[in-house]
């Protein structure tokens, strides 16, 4: 089956001077070009191509793969830009156009930016769009809080960054949960950090909760629980008083106390530390 913008598994019907004819179905007969078209190849044989068009919008099939296809949200780099739109570098020779009604504002050459790849319905050919919002899922997360999931970084707000997450959804990851450079347009692991009612969904970029936390501070979870959900320790404790309640080191305590308010599960107090709300 001949998908535009996909890659597609197609036979060969014929050879001529130019390359390989595979079967289009209701595209008709599909060059391969003769670069493209594996040694001893035979009629019949059945092809995994890429088919898009090329710089006379003619259908054409290569063996070559972009870095993004029809239906995926990808970080481009805009190879050249005029009045009309702008053309992204996506690995193949013709360039993608992304339409200047598609983009929030001009896109400037050298920059990388997050778009969704789709075929035009007017004119049927591969276009993008910076407009991501409105190509990413709005059907509720199919997940849970704590799921590991792929991001894309798509934007940076005042409030921190949008990513696109599993190539469906749009997730927010505030400030407050950055704790390294990141950029527009890089891919990495992330975990569902809240659904909300709205569908809205925040993001994190670890782990939350005692997968993150050393056997240490496992250990002082369980002693505060164990304790009414308070222990009398802190900063101002002597190593002696430590060791006695926990039977560790003042500075195996500092280090996993300070992991365990990273992760806001302890609260800190003068005299003591207890537990958040969510433990």
């Amino acid at each position: 089956m001949v998908r535009i913008g996909k890659k597609c598994i197609l036979d060969i019907v014929k050879f001529t001077e130019q390359g390989a004819y595979l079967d289009g179905g209701p595209y008709g007969e599909i060059l391969l070009p003769n670069r493209y078209v594996p040694k001893n190849s035979n009629i019949d044989d059945e092809i995994e191509v890429f088919i898009s068009f090329d710089s006379e919008d003619r259908i054409l099939a290569t063996t070559d793969m972009p870095y993004a296809m029809v239906g995926d949200f990808a970080g481009l780099e805009v190879a050249q830009a005029n009045q009309i739109g702008a053309f992204l570098d996506w690995g193949l020779p013709k360039d993608l156009f992304v339409p200047f009604r598609e983009q929030f504002a001009k896109m400037e050459k050298g920059k990388r930016y997050v778009v969704y790849i789709y075929v035009d319905e007017k004119t049927g050919r591969i276009a993008a769009s910076a407009k991501i919002k409105k190509f990413a899922s709005k059907e509720p997360f199919p997940g849970a809080e704590g799921d590991e999931v792929d991001l894309l970084i798509a934007a940076h707000s005042e409030l921190g960054y949008s990513a696109i997450i599993n190539n469906s959804h749009l997730g927010m990851i505030f400030n407050s949960e950055v704790f390294k450079k990141i950029a527009v347009g890089d891919k990495l692991k992330g975990f569902i950090k809240q659904l909300r009612p709205d569908n809205k969904i925040d993001l994190s970029l670890e782990k939350e909760g005692y997968e993150k936390i050393d056997p240490i501070s496992s250990q002082i979870i369980e002693a505060i629980k164990t304790n009414n959900g308070t222990l009398p320790l802190s900063d101002n404790s002597s190593p002696s008083e430590i060791k006695k309640l926990l039977g560790f080191s003042k500075k195996s305590f500092k280090k996993a106390v300070g992991l365990l308010y990273k992760n806001r599960l302890i609260t800190i107090h003068p005299d003591k530390i207890e537990l958040t709300e969510k433990q």
